[in-house]
């Protein structure tokens, strides 16, 4: 199966598992859920919420424990809050600032989650492989998130 079709398909599944249900934490959980078992090579799937400006809080997710707060414009995470646009990072290690929440991962997709035209959260998901991810994988999973962002209006 081509990566475009996997990411239509997972969709779908995505869309089916959170219609209908308005709490978000619900929905964040059973999306982690879902990405962490459907998606290869990976080691953490999950979600950061806007805490404050300055701040993301952990929030539902697959995986190993993971850092409980991150600096807006700090690491993967919150450089991709701040400047509002998904990352794509090949190595972890090569990224200015990195946040090492777990050793093992060494290439990251971060997705903003927007909410009235603000972000919300943040979608992070790790690989302990490098380049793990590429532009397919970020245009299917911004789709992903798009259609979860309709169920937070």
């Amino acid at each position: 199966m081509q990566k475009q079709d996997f990411y239509q398909s997972l969709t779908k599944q995505a869309q089916a598992l959170i219609s209908g249900e308005s709490n978000v934490i619900a929905n964040m959980a059973n999306l982690s859920a879902l990405l962490f078992t459907s998606l290869e090579d990976i080691n953490w799937a999950g979600f950061y919420f806007v805490d404050s400006p300055q701040e993301l809080v952990l929030g539902p997710f697959q995986g190993n424990p993971a850092c409980i707060r991150i600096p807006m414009g700090k690491g993967v995470c919150g450089s991709a809050a701040y400047s509002k646009k998904t990352h794509l990072v090949e190595d972890v290690h090569a990224f200015d600032g990195h946040i090492a929440c777990d050793a093992a991962s060494n290439s990251e997709i971060v997705i903003p989650v927007f909410k009235n035209g603000e972000v919300f959260a943040v979608l992070d998901i790790d690989s302990p492989s490098l380049s793990r991810f590429d532009e397919s994988d970020k245009n299917g999973l911004e789709k992903l998130v798009k259609s979860f962002e309709l169920t937070l209006s």
